[in-house]
């Protein structure tokens, strides 16, 4: 299958950079290298950047869709919660830009076999790399109710997590739960019929929560961000999309960390714990997508971008 991702708030997350033809670069969430083609045709000859993804199927899509910039482009299968040890081994001491595009992408979700959709009939897998040792058929069958409900409701804020939590233990106990669709008829038969007519799907909360869960995503956020502003030359930048409440909440919150760290009580007439501020952020409030894009892609709808800016030191 091809590896297609449309490329959500592409134009205004690339001007957020502010690219400099002779700086590098770095795409953390490669995907179908859309962001990254952007960035490419803004570089001069003495421009790099790197492309990470710990999908080896977003690997070898970009090695094919990016050829025409051998050159300039490196791609690295890792997971981007090991930039600083990327940029090491690379040898950059300094970035110009770090772009992060978070979530799962179009392709992922439209791969049956990946088990990311409950749109699809699928073996329950939900790694967004092979490596990963557990996959979301592991996490159904072997956690306890009490953690299959907490991670449910933390990360799908899923009013009905307990129940569902519930009805999946006492299935699994009958035969193991191994696809997709035998998992999204649980959740449906979980989720009382009233809740079912309003609002999402039954099962996109409970399927957003295991594929958290099982790739670890907000875990690694907040040491992410600030290895990310670590890696940058002054007047460098970060450029964000978020894709649900729960990752953009860190994301908001680090760069506030990160922008206000003074952990004097207000009182203080001057601050005397000694931090300052290492970014300055440039999006008070997250720019959203435009009716017009939302329209051409329904997926961007929950989008927000934020983009911040080191400071001098």
């Amino acid at each position: 299958m091809e590896f297609k991702h449309v490329s959500v708030l592409l134009h205004e997350s690339i001007a957020g950079l502010k690219i400099k033809p002779q700086g590098i670069y770095v795409d953390c969430t490669l995907g179908g290298a859309g962001h990254s083609s952007e960035i490419l045709r803004k570089l001069g000859p003495e421009g790099r950047l790197i492309g990470i993804d710990q999908d080896p199927a977003a690997i070898h899509n970009a090695a094919v869709r990016l050829q025409s910039f051998a050159g300039q482009f490196h791609a690295v299968q890792r997971n981007f919660y090991e930039l600083k040890y990327i940029l090491q081994e690379l040898g950059i001491d300094k970035v110009d830009g770090v772009l992060f595009d978070l979530g799962v992408s179009s392709y992922q979700l439209d791969t049956p076999n990946r088990g990311f959709s409950y749109m699809h009939d699928a073996e329950l897998d939900m790694r967004m790399s092979p490596d990963i040792a557990t996959s979301a058929k592991d996490l159904v069958n072997k956690f306890s109710e009490q953690e299959l409900a907490d991670i449910i409701r933390r990360y799908g804020e899923e009013k009905w997590a307990k129940r569902i939590a519930t009805f999946i233990v006492a299935e699994r106990a009958r035969q193991p739960i191994t696809t997709t669709g035998k998992l999204v008829e649980i959740i449906k038969a979980a989720v009382p019929a009233a809740a079912r007519r309003e609002g999402p799907h039954p099962a996109k909360r409970t399927f957003q929560a295991l594929r958290i869960a099982v790739n670890q995503e907000l875990d690694i956020l907040n040491k992410t961000m600030k290895d990310a502003v670590e890696a940058l030359h002054p007047g460098g930048r970060i450029s964000v999309i978020t894709f649900h409440s729960l990752e953009d909440r860190i994301i908001k919150d680090t760069f506030k960390e990160l922008a206000n760290p003074c952990t004097c009580p207000p009182a203080f007439p001057v601050c005397a714990c000694g931090k300052t501020a290492q970014v300055k952020i440039i999006t008070n409030k997250p720019i959203e997508p435009s009716k017009e894009e939302v329209e051409t892609n329904p997926r961007a709808r929950s989008a927000k971008l934020r983009i911040v800016e080191k400071l001098s030191i």
